[in-house]
C-alpha cells in the first residue's frame, strides 16, 4: 500500500487570512469531505467564472462527481479543466455583542487541480457507485443499476487530492474587552442537517416498506 500524496503547500492552497485555522493533513479533510455530500466546481468558462453545485464522492486519492452533459463545463470539451472544488459544512451562526465581530462556526475543504473526465465505461461505473453509496450507503445494492445506454450518457470528473486545504471556525464569539459588559446577548445558534420523514412517489404501489439504505443513512435524524 502506497501513501496517500501530501497536498501541496503552494500559494493557492496556503490559508493565508486567519492561517491558525488552516489543516492540510489528510484526516482533517477527509472528515470533512466524508460528512458533506453537495460539493461547488468553480471553473473558468468562455463566458467567465462559473460555479455549479454537484453530488460527491471520495475513493482513496479521488473525488468524483457528478454533471450535467448541458453544463459548459462537460460541453465545451472533452479534455481536463482545471477547477476549483469547495466542500463547505456550517456548524453555528455566532453571535458576538458587536456586528463586526459576527461570525459562523463552519469547516471548509478546498481543491485545486484538473478536473479529469472519466469515459472508460467500468470506472464510469465505479464514479457513479462511489457517489451513490457516499450520499446514502446501501442504495447502490437496492436500485436498478445502469445500463449501457444510461453509462454512456453519464458525466462523471475526477479530481485527485493533490493540492488541497480545510479550513474551520469553531467556538465563542470573540467580542473586544470592553463589549463584554453590554447587555447584550452573545453565543452560537447552533446550525444542525437533518432528513426529514421520507414521502413516497405519487405512483409508488410496490408492497415494499422504506429502502434498507436509510438504516444506515448518517444524516437521518430523530431530532
Amino acid at each position: 500500500m502506497t501513501d496517500s500524496p501530501k497536498p501541496e503547500l503552494n500559494p493557492v492552497t496556503k490559508v493565508n487570512r486567519q492561517p491558525d485555522r488552516g489543516a492540510y493533513d489528510r484526516e482533517t479533510i477527509d472528515a470533512i469531505l466524508g460528512e458533506g455530500y453537495l460539493c461547488h466546481v468553480g471553473y473558468e468558462s468562455q463566458h467567465g467564472p462559473v460555479v455549479l453545485p454537484a453530488l460527491y464522492g471520495r475513493s482513496g486519492d479521488s473525488v468524483y462527481f457528478h454533471g450535467s452533459n448541458a453544463a459548459g463545463m462537460f460541453r465545451r470539451s472533452k479534455s481536463d479543466v482545471n477547477v476549483s472544488l469547495t466542500v463547505t459544512l456550517v456548524d453555528g451562526f455566532v453571535l458576538a455583542r458587536s456586528l463586526f465581530h459576527h461570525s459562523m462556526n463552519y469547516r471548509r475543504v478546498v481543491a485545486f487541480g484538473k478536473a479529469e473526465h472519466v469515459t472508460d465505461p467500468a470506472e464510469i461505473l465505479h464514479g457513479l457507485k462511489i457517489i451513490t453509496e457516499h450520499c446514502l450507503p446501501g442504495r447502490w445494492e437496492e436500485a436498478r443499476q445502469p445500463n449501457d445506454v444510461e453509462l454512456r450518457q453519464a458525466t462523471v470528473y475526477r479530481i485527485e487530492l493533490s493540492a488541497v486545504s480545510a479550513k474551520a471556525r469553531s467556538g465563542a464569539p470573540g467580542d473586544e474587552k470592553k463589549d463584554v459588559e453590554l447587555d447584550i446577548w452573545a453565543g452560537v445558534i447552533p446550525v444542525l442537517t437533518r432528513i426529514g420523514e421520507p414521502v413516497p412517489a405519487p405512483n409508488f404501489t410496490a408492497a415494499v416498506g422504506l429502502p434498507i439504505a436509510l438504516n444506515s443513512f448518517r444524516r437521518l435524524s430523530d431530532a
